[in-house]
């Protein structure tokens, strides 16, 4: 270009120097100087038509297998590098692999447009405010208490907006689906009209042809209640791109907030940091675009489907039976309930965090236990066994749920130390029965009284129960020694009760009637 330039301007200044000339000043062809004085832009090289004499000769045996492709199943067609497995292998040709790679990337476009395929070409769309949502789990990691577990994210993004709600579970059955709904959509304060999915099994039972599918009665339920369409992509890779958004989103998410990988104490934890990033994101500006997330949000938000009056029950109702060791097992994994209960059928309520026991043919909850991460694990509540422990001491030393409600904290150094004087003072099965009796006080008394009980037992030098009771309640009413208690007795309010009834005819009583009885002689008889 620079060459054309000089060789232009040199005729410019010069307009009577010869083609010649400029060729022997250049050093250039006179053929060159006449393209440079007819157009200042040299002409395009010519690219020289190549052959590949290597696969020429099965270039028909390429093509025709290709073309068989195309009516076999996905995952069994020609690669290119099978392509040239069987070349060798069956043809005896002498071409190398990249050779072959280039030739079927090239041919198998052309094979597709022959036989009426079009090219895989994804169609830009437009997202108008409150029309449309996207949901999908996405796997991520994370050391809960010390162990490395992984958690499955729940996320629903608003197309529009492109504002996001997300929530780490332990699962992806459908309690947890469910509950990502009810709480993305509170959080959101609506409704989109149509949210976009997967084929996930806890929405959908059976895929039939096209977009048809049978669907899950529950699911069902869920869209009825909130009042919105579901719209299921095609199955396999093929439908990822039709909810692009929120699979862009997992993978952001979980780079922007997840990385390095977090370390907590609970998976509430985990939830709490969650949430507090889903708020920090709506300061972001998703590129391409001129305001934030949280401005596209508010526009938006005014136009969502208001919330119905209560929340839908995103819980499965189970029944189980409770077995010798008075445990229920619920999707593998075993827990606790009263021992009263063993060997009773018994009603669950299964959240996505937790479930609920209710008594026999009752609405009584008698059992509360988070839902457990793992399978084939126990939950067990020491509580839950005091009325077999009270006639079994001696199972207390080694029991399962003794050494959980150590490790949860619930059993205490206080306990571990009564307990020690009390087997020391009265032997062993006396002193444990001592122990469950103080046991037993937390289920009338909050662990901060029963605390104070038994400080004040141990510093008394005794391990009677009933001295941990007396001083629990006194702690408990406000009457204790120590600072806390104190407290409480200072912010404690006297009510004055009034002498007379309003509107009662009736005179207060007095006691001055009784001052003659003061007054009285030497003899004792009552002065007149």
């Amino acid at each position: 270009m620079e060459l054309y330039e000089r060789i232009r301007r040199d005729r410019r200044v010069d307009p009577d120097v010869s083609v010649r000339e400029l060729a022997r000043r250049y050093r250039v062809h006179r053929r060159d100087v006449r393209r440079a004085l007819a157009s200042p832009v040299p002409p395009p090289r010519k690219t020289p038509a190549r052959v590949a004499p290597a696969v020429g000769p099965y270039e028909e045996i390429i093509r025709g297998w290709l073309r068989a492709d195309l009516d076999a199943p996905v995952k069994q067609r020609h690669t290119a590098r099978r392509v040239w497995q069987r070349l060798v292998a069956e043809q005896g040709a002498d071409v190398g692999e990249s050779t072959v790679r280039a030739f079927v990337a090239r041919v198998r476009a052309e094979v597709a447009l022959e036989h009426g395929r079009a090219p895989d070409v994804v169609v830009p769309q437009e997202h108008p405010p409150a029309v449309e949502g996207e949901v999908d789990f996405g796997e991520c990691y994370a050391v809960i208490a010390g162990a490395t577990v992984k958690v499955h994210l729940f996320i629903l993004r608003l197309s529009h907006s492109g504002r996001a709600f997300a929530h780490a579970y332990g699962h992806q059955a459908q309690e947890a689906f469910f509950d990502g709904h009810v709480g993305a959509f509170a959080w959101l304060s609506g409704v989109p009209g149509r949210v976009r999915y997967d084929n996930l099994k806890p929405a959908v039972v059976r895929i039939l042809r096209g977009r048809d599918r049978t669907e899950n009665e529950r699911f069902v339920a869920l869209r009825s209640h909130y009042g919105f369409d579901a719209f299921f992509c095609a199955p396999g890779v093929a439908g990822a791109h039709e909810k692009g958004g929120v699979e862009g989103e997992v993978g952001r998410f979980r780079r922007r907030h997840l990385v390095p990988v977090p370390q907590v104490a609970s998976l509430d934890e985990l939830n709490e940091a969650i949430a507090a990033a889903c708020a920090a994101d709506d300061a972001r500006v998703i590129t391409g675009r001129r305001e934030t997330v949280g401005a596209a949000f508010a526009r938006e938000q005014r136009l969502l489907t208001a919330l119905p009056d209560e929340p839908f029950d995103a819980a499965a109702v189970l029944t189980a039976t409770a077995d010798a060791k008075a445990r229920i097992c619920v999707r593998q994994a075993w827990y606790s309930v009263p021992a009263s209960l063993a060997r009773r059928r018994l009603t669950v309520k299964l959240h996505a965090e937790h479930l609920e026991v209710f008594a026999p043919g009752s609405d009584t909850i008698v059992a509360v236990h988070a839902r457990s991460l793992h399978k084939h694990t126990e939950s067990l509540e020491l509580d839950h066994y005091l009325e077999i422990l009270a006639r079994k001491p001696g199972a207390l030393p080694g029991a399962t749920a003794l050494a959980q409600a150590r490790r949860s904290g619930k059993f205490t150094g206080l306990h571990d130390e009564f307990w020690t004087r009390a087997r020391r003072d009265r032997g062993d099965a006396a002193g444990t029965r001592a122990l469950i009796d103080v046991l037993w006080l937390h289920r009338r008394l909050p662990a901060t009284a029963v605390a104070a009980g038994l400080r004040a037992a141990l510093r008394a030098g005794t391990c009677d129960p009933a001295v941990v009771a007396i001083e629990a309640r006194r702690w408990a009413d406000g009457h204790g020694d120590d600072a806390a208690s104190q407290q409480r007795k200072r912010h404690a309010t006297v009510v004055d009760l009034p002498t007379a009834l309003p509107g009662a005819t009736r005179p207060a009583p007095t006691l001055d009637s009784y001052d003659q009885l003061l007054a009285t002689n030497d003899t004792g008889e009552v002065a007149s």
